[in-house]
């Protein structure tokens, strides 16, 4: 199993982060993808294979720490790209909600 489950929807509070900019306070950290539960259950496969899918926005995944749970917010392609390539790990902005 590539994620510790499949989830819709964000199930935590709105933490007003909206944008790349809003998101560029948040330090990046490698998480390991089996930790991680996704907030969407479908992935275009257009985002997944352009190659220049990162090239507009941040370049970290946004990860949401609620209740000791990491949930993946953006970057479910990036994720499925390390993957596929074989790497445990994926370098995201975590934010801890409290």
């Amino acid at each position: 199993m590539i994620f510790k489950s499949v989830g819709e929807g964000r199930p935590y509070p709105d933490h007003g982060l909206v944008s790349a900019k809003d998101w560029s306070d948040v330090p990046p950290r490698q998480v390991r993808l089996d930790e991680l539960v996704t907030t969407k259950r479908t992935l275009d496969l257009d985002v997944l294979l352009a190659e220049d899918s990162t090239f507009y926005g941040d370049l970290f995944a946004h990860v949401v720490e609620y209740q000791g749970v990491l949930y993946l917010e953006d970057g479910l392609h990036r994720a499925v790209r390390a993957a596929l390539q074989q790497r445990p790990v994926l370098h995201a902005r975590v934010l801890t909600l409290r």
